[in-house]
């Protein structure tokens, strides 16, 4: 570690617990020393939106609670007997051991005691998640990577029309359980068959182990997701599309169903007559919210700040730029993306619309988001920050309007919310009003 963070936006690899969880049916197994994985259920779940333990997390978790007695005589064997407990009297069809930073560094042979479970038919694999290998969005991948390599066979045959999603990664995004929910119905409004890996409804280990048998795989995200699906790609041969912005609004969400369309092999007729079913509809929304704001001079501000990962951030400053009217200010890409790929996200930033963009910075430190944030010129007027529990303070400070739309989300409560698409654009939309017509009341 070169530098300390100051109100840090995600947590530690070991996180990917949380993705095991948000598999249906799935039971995670924690080689960690104590309270590891309490406290990344506290994080991502009870302080971001109060998401819940679900089917296995929170104090369901299985630990070794790796102590003294493992660090010097080795942790193995107490690996191996939690393992055959958890089989024993954990009911699940999946499971997963997510190894720590005490094991990993001690040199414990996880992987090892893991394939001797599958070697006797146990749905089990290994993931190496050790805190020091990187955050919780490196977790999830690792997580998603342990299962196809470990655990899926070829198809054989590849079933038309059948896509993967990798998107919102869950529980580090308040939403996913929405925007997955979302995403699906768009692309099933283009006709094909949508497998969603995560979350209620989604099949579980089934679901997974129809991976190799999709036409492709869609990546709609910045960069979480593009190592399972290039894993797949090596793998099986499935070739996948990415789509790096989150689709909110009308057009890019239109944008986003063309370019599935034609990823596809569909006729464009089809998605151009799904776009224009929904703009009648959002249009519609569109004319009465455009009255509400001239008759009730409901003023928002001129000016808007994201502190949120790359892929939703993009997705919401498009959305107020393009549709709304509203200027960026200082944009902030607190997900920490591979250096390969920020130059796109730079550039997506700065081509919000015709001669209009916005600076970027990649950063989740809080400080230096205030710090940033005061020095900024706000000529037009306290701005719009759209970010997490940890900005409200400074937007409070500026006299602006917050939303907390990113992790940690501890100050409102996510069920089925989701920002994604031509309804969830309107959602946000109405969110923002209200907390503008709370704030003047």
């Amino acid at each position: 570690m070169t530098a300390l963070v100051e109100q840090p936006r995600q947590l530690c690899a070991l996180g990917g617990q949380q993705s095991v969880c948000a598999i249906e049916r799935a039971i995670p197994i924690v080689h960690a020393g104590p309270g590891c994985a309490i406290k990344l259920h506290c994080g991502l779940s009870e302080a971001n939106g109060y998401q819940g333990s679900g089917y296995s997390g929170g104090a369901a978790v299985v630990s070794t609670n790796s102590g003294e007695r493992e660090v010097v005589f080795g942790g193995e064997e107490s690996l191996r007997k939690v393992i055959a407990g958890a089989l024993k009297v954990m009911d699940g069809d999946l499971f997963v051991v997510l190894t720590g930073c005490t094991s990993e560094l001690i040199g414990d042979d996880s992987a090892r005691v893991v394939a001797e479970f599958r070697a006797k038919g146990a749905p089990i694999v290994h993931a190496a998640t050790g805190g020091f290998r990187g955050s919780n969005l490196l977790g999830h991948d690792t997580v998603a990577k342990a299962i196809i390599d470990q655990l899926l066979d070829p198809a054989p045959q590849t079933v038309p029309g059948l896509v993967n999603v990798w998107a919102s990664v869950p529980y580090q995004d308040p939403f996913w359980r929405g925007n997955l929910q979302a995403i699906r119905a768009l692309l099933a409004s283009l006709g094909l068959t949508v497998n969603i890996l995560f979350g209620p409804g989604s099949g579980g280990l089934a679901a997974w182990k129809q991976i190799p048998a999709a036409q492709f795989n869609l990546v709609l995200s910045s960069w979480t997701g593009l190592a399972p699906a290039q894993a797949l790609e090596k793998r099986f041969g499935t070739p996948w599309l990415h789509y790096p912005v989150l689709p909110i609004g009308a057009l890019e969400t239109g944008r986003f169903l063309r370019a599935v369309a034609a990823f596809a092999g569909l006729a464009p007729a089809r998605a151009e007559t799904v776009i224009a079913a929904q703009e009648t509809i959002y249009y519609d929304h569109y004319q009465r919210l455009a009255e509400f704001l001239l008759e009730a001079r409901c003023d928002l501000p001129a000016r808007f700040v994201t502190v949120t990962d790359s892929f939703q951030g993009l997705g919401i400053a498009r959305l107020l730029t393009n549709e709304f009217g509203i200027l960026p200010g200082p944009q902030f890409v607190t997900d920490t993306p591979p250096e390969a790929l920020r130059p796109a996200i730079i550039e997506g930033y700065a081509s919000l619309a015709d001669k209009i963009g916005a600076s970027v910075h990649f950063t989740e430190d809080g400080e230096v988001i205030r710090q940033t944030l005061r020095a900024a010129h706000h000529r037009f007027g306290a701005p719009m920050v759209f970010g997490s529990a940890w900005d409200r303070e400074i937007t409070q400070d500026l006299g602006g309007l917050h939303l907390s739309v990113a992790a940690p989300a501890s100050d409102r409560f996510v069920l089925g919310c989701s920002y994604v698409g031509y309804d969830g654009a309107l959602r946000l939309l109405e969110d923002a009003i209200t907390h503008k017509l709370q704030q003047a009341a």
